[in-house]
């Protein structure tokens, strides 16, 4: 069976959802999106839900007590971890094709947790305006470490052999939306898998120069075509100079292929992805190692900005994971009044001190207000306010 016919046969299987919880962001309570909820095997913070959820009415999403992710992405977490073991010390990572920020937060999660603050996870999207959602995302999600840029690939060629490992996440024909966007299908074709397998190879080849002899290429794909995923993981190895990693045969269902792991849907919950990796083996040129080049995004945070007098805090700071949570009283609000918060209406806070407080919810920070008194004026950005109706 082809990919393209294999992709068709997904079609009737209803689509799952799943979320990844964020370690380093415990509400107080557990999540009640989480009642019966199953485990994703290959991510052991990962949960597939019973039913979907409308995530923009729930808080904590804002808080980012957690990120919506299909499970089978979650298995290039999967992989990463495992090929992680391979280094002793804290590492520098890419993540080229980032937007919008699943597998960035997830390999965040996992370098924090085996190297404390000591690494650095660079997120690139060269497309402007996913960049901007990728930033927006992380962000939330309050890792410090991850920086953000947007460039093309060809642009860390400079940085030579700056990287560890490399996550390569690349645009493919898409297969995987099949069963999500109707459009996937009709905007499928032959030609269109041939253009993709090229751009692939380009991508590939551009970034190469900027991973270490003997760092560790992680490609994947959402589609079920050989020629965007075995095939262009064996061409990486013959003509860039690497060494195939053996698929994983740990757990049911997950399909072993030539060179990495095919994840189907019907097979395994999710929408299906393809992930491989192999390890540098041709010699790998030096180059500068200033991140500043490539203008970055995002670069950890300010704090905040000096206004007049005043001192207005940066709302971002308030949802990293580093925040000090003394520095401001808190209040802990409900959910109405935390969705209000995230609307940006105006609230009122009658009992609370006057000045700059951090609203909580169920014991996370959400932002900033400045309380006047008979109200506040409201610190959460315009372009992350919820856009719907919350009543």
């Amino acid at each position: 069976m082809s990919g393209h016919e294999l992709a068709l046969s997904t079609m009737g299987s209803e689509a799952s959802v799943s979320v990844r919880l964020n370690p380093f962001k415990t509400p107080s309570s557990p999540l009640s999106i989480l009642e019966g909820a199953g485990e994703v095997p290959w991510c052991r913070y990962g949960y597939l839900l019973k039913e979907r959820p409308v995530f923009t009415l729930h808080p904590l999403f804002h808080a980012g007590a957690y990120y919506v992710q299909d499970s089978s992405a979650m298995f290039v977490g999967h992989i990463f971890r495992r090929e992680l073991e391979r280094y002793d010390r804290p590492v520098r990572v890419l993540d080229l094709c980032a937007a919008p920020g699943g597998k960035t937060t997830d390999l965040a999660a996992s370098l924090r947790e085996k190297y404390g603050d000591g690494f650095m996870l660079v997120a690139n999207e060269v497309m402007k305006q996913r960049a901007g959602i990728l930033a927006d995302n992380v962000a939330v999600w309050g890792d410090p470490n991850v920086i953000v840029t947007s460039v093309d690939p060809k642009a860390f060629a400079a940085m030579g052999s700056f990287f560890d490992m490399i996550v390569a996440d690349v645009p493919c024909s898409g297969e995987g939306m099949f069963r999500k966007d109707s459009r996937a299908v009709e905007e499928w074709s032959e030609e269109n898998v041939r253009l993709c397998a090229a751009r692939q190879r380009r991508i590939l080849g551009d970034v190469w120069p900027a991973l270490r002899e003997g760092g560790t290429l992680i490609y994947s794909t959402c589609t079920f075509e050989e020629e965007e995923n075995d095939n262009n993981l064996k061409w990486a190895s013959e003509e860039l100079g690497g060494k195939i990693s053996d698929p994983d045969c740990s757990f049911e269902g997950v399909r072993v292929t030539e060179c990495g792991n095919m994840l189907v849907p019907g097979e395994v919950p999710g929408e299906g992805q393809w992930v491989g990796s192999l390890v540098k083996t041709a010699t790998a040129p030096t180059g500068h190692s200033d991140i500043s080049r490539l203008h970055p995004m995002r670069n950890g945070y300010e704090k905040g900005w000096k206004k007049g007098n005043d001192f207005v805090p940066n709302p971002d700071w308030a949802l990293s994971i580093d925040f000090d949570r003394s520095l401001f009283p808190e209040v802990e609000v409900d959910k109405n009044t935390a969705l209000s918060f995230l609307h940006r209406d105006t609230i009122v806070l009658p009992e609370a001190p006057l000045g700059y407080l951090v609203l909580t919810y169920r014991g996370l920070p959400l932002g900033f207000v400045k309380n006047l008194g008979k109200r506040c004026n409201n610190l959460h950005p315009q372009e992350r306010r919820i856009r719907m109706n919350i009543q």
